[in-house]
């Protein structure tokens, strides 16, 4: 049965992506980092419209033995430019391999799209272990999104591509194939939290030996969010002004807490 934007009680893309997130708080172990007033950690503003048009909402462990590291959630909607924006990313702790986990849903002028990721540690063409490890568990579920019906790929050149992973969902969908992505989330969330429960294996530990993990990772964060990179953030400049852009930016880069 399709799902309809009415029939849901708060929109398709918000919906798939709280959904991920509020799993990934309550089954982990995580508390939010709140504005003083006790709201979200940030509230996002335009000068298009006097209402906040978003949020960042920010969760951390309570412990430095949690594999997880930060996870931040950005929401922006917008009813008067047909803007339905939401993304989380779940980023493990720093120093180890464990892949970083991504979603980002949105509704924009009318069609939905998404991209899905885990986002790699090491680089995989000279770590079959790691690779083997950390992805080939996806292929199944990537190999069968990618013949469904109702998706075609999104606008995202090489050159951005190079920076996440092969297993890379990202697709722009109709509504039908939107609410069914729910399942491949499902899969590449459980496949992570498995990453997250398990010692990393010997030989995975070995094959990594040669990169230094919170060197590389700042600098692939550094170029997977940089506007240099990806032109999204010169349209949330605009949305929302540089200062504030530049704001929800630095919360991706690292695992710190930045007030």
């Amino acid at each position: 049965m399709s799902t309809t934007e009415s029939e849901a009680s708060v929109s398709l893309p918000r919906g798939l992506c709280e959904r991920a997130w509020e799993r990934i708080v309550a089954e982990r172990g995580l508390v939010e980092v709140t504005a003083d007033d006790g709201s979200a950690f940030r509230t996002l503003t335009s000068p298009m419209t006097p209402d906040p048009v978003g949020d960042v909402r920010v969760f951390v462990p309570t412990d430095d033995s949690n594999p997880i590291g930060k996870v931040v959630y950005v929401g922006l909607a917008v009813d008067m430019i047909g803007l339905d924006s939401h993304m989380v990313f779940a980023f493990a702790r720093d120093g180890l391999p464990i892949p970083h986990f991504t979603l980002d849903s949105v509704k924009g002028q009318g069609t939905y799209a998404f991209h899905l990721d885990l986002i790699p540690r090491a680089d995989l063409g000279t770590h079959l272990a790691y690779l083997d490890w950390a992805h080939e568990p996806l292929t199944e579920t990537y190999e069968e999104v990618e013949t469904w019906e109702g998706l075609t790929k999104a606008a995202i050149g090489p050159r951005q591509n190079a920076m996440m992973s092969p297993w890379m969902l990202v697709h722009r969908a109709d509504a039908d194939a939107f609410v069914s992505i729910e399942s491949a989330v499902t899969t590449y969330l459980e496949h992570w939290f498995g990453l997250l429960d398990a010692s990393v294996p010997a030989e995975v530990l070995a094959d990594v030996a040669d990169t230094d993990l919170p060197a590389r990772d700042a600098r692939n964060r550094a170029l997977i969010f940089s506007p240099e990179v990806d032109k999204v953030w010169a349209q949330v400049a605009r949305l929302i002004g540089d200062d504030a852009a530049e704001d929800v930016r630095a919360q991706l880069l690292d695992n710190e807490v930045r007030k």
